[in-house]
């Protein structure tokens, strides 16, 4: 074969592997997509779930009780927090493919439960268990993301799996929190169940066997020991919980604040959906050329667009700007996070990407709860978002204070 043959065949050969490529890397996000809906749903319709499994409450408190069905998030996120780490350490050797296909059946049966328990108690239970694979999913996704798309590319890789999560707020979520006030929370829930189940099938279909994973339990777990790690995860869960003190109370925001009817709320949904698509988007672009500005960058920005939602949410066009910052600005800062710990758990990439989703989920778990905390205490539904920009205040001097310690010892990227 000539050299120009040879050169024709190259060509040939990347293009039949960006075929293949692109229907794998869009199964993975559309299992985010699921995991975005199981995730985000709840905060469109918590007035609903209120009703629901916390009647008699709700009759004498409208704002206590809705403040309650919060820890239905909580609940979520406190699964996130314990399922990561566990689940990095105990398939460290497990091909990511496989352990991809276990996780969204485990997702499809947490979220079925979560529909069909009777009792408020069960469905914090039901809610927890549906968290457990949350972390490590986005984890082994991303990582199998990641090398789909060459090296070099693990904040775009990250961002594409991140894309499903910022799709499901574009379209999903709004759809079906319209569902669920009109047929009822527990409806919604089965039809996301039925999303996870496409998921299942869509990974199974399209993305390619793998081999084992190179690296073992003990590896992992050693991770745990650097301190960088921890700063890390930290920054993280302090960080990024005034966005979910926001966004897990948007409804009553809408509804109580700016006077909106309920059937405004998917709309606002839409607002921060689109923007933590263009924020995802730019952020995944951004952190593979320059993770501490893209880092620092993040929080500087969450901090403004926290302080311009509590201070316009009380006109309309105010409330959908300031929902647009708030997604944007947050995930913007999810591939540079996602990035900075892989980067500081060299050898145990699974544990590194999964304490993130630990973290951002603790930030989810304080965030709802602090947020539904100042709201009991009878400050209003716009206290949330100054928590928030105290938090990202926070978030702000620990990641500097991470960066000035690399700048100390040997970078590990």
């Amino acid at each position: 074969m000539t050299l120009e043959g040879n050169s024709v065949a190259e060509v040939g050969d990347v293009h039949h592997r960006t075929r293949r490529r692109w229907p794998a890397l869009l199964a993975l996000a559309f299992g985010a997509v699921a995991i975005g809906l199981t995730e985000f749903v709840p905060s469109g319709l918590l007035p609903q779930i209120a009703a629901d499994v916390l009647g008699a409450e709700y009759a004498r408190s409208q704002s206590g009780a809705v403040a309650h069905a919060g820890w239905m998030v909580t609940a979520y996120a406190l699964g996130v927090v314990a399922g990561a780490p566990l689940i990095a350490a105990l398939t460290a050797r497990l091909p990511r493919r496989r352990l991809v296909l276990g996780l969204l059946v485990l997702f499809v049966a947490g979220t079925l439960a979560s529909a069909l328990a009777p009792s408020f108690e069960l469905v914090l239970a039901a809610r927890f268990v549906a968290g457990l694979p949350h972390g490590a999913y986005f984890g082994a996704a991303g990582l199998l993301a990641a090398s789909l798309m060459g090296p070099g590319s693990e904040g775009r890789g990250f961002a594409i799996v991140l894309s499903g999560l910022t799709a499901a707020n574009v379209v999903g979520v709004p759809a079906i929190t319209r569902l669920g006030q009109a047929a009822g929370w527990r409806v919604a829930y089965l039809v996301i169940a039925a999303v996870f189940g496409l998921a299942l099938l869509a990974v199974a279909a399209t993305v390619p066997d793998t081999p084992a994973a190179d690296s073992s339990p003990a590896a992992e777990l050693r991770s745990l020991r650097r301190p960088q790690v921890w700063l890390t995860a930290v920054t993280a869960a302090i960080g990024f919980a005034g966005f979910f003190a926001v966004s897990s109370y948007l409804a009553p925001v809408t509804t109580e604040v700016t006077g909106l009817s309920a059937g405004a709320v998917p709309w606002v949904l839409v607002a921060m959906g689109l923007g933590m698509t263009v924020g995802n988007a730019l952020g995944g672009w951004y952190a593979d050329r320059d993770l501490r500005r893209a880092t620092l960058l993040g929080f500087t920005a969450l901090i403004a667009a926290s302080a311009f939602f509590a201070l316009a949410v009380t006109s309309t066009p105010g409330l959908f700007a300031g929902a647009f910052l708030i997604g944007a600005t947050s995930l913007f800062l999810g591939p540079a996070l996602q990035s900075r710990l892989i980067a500081v758990a060299p050898g145990a990439q699974l544990m590194g990407a999964a304490v993130n989703q630990s973290a951002m989920n603790i930030a989810n778990s304080l965030g709802a709860a602090v947020g539904g905390a100042v709201i009991a205490a009878g400050l209003g539904y716009r206290a949330p978002a100054w928590v928030g920009v105290a938090l990202a205040v926070v978030g702000l001097a620990l990641a500097a204070a991470g960066f000035t310690l690399d700048r100390r010892r040997p970078a590990t990227r």
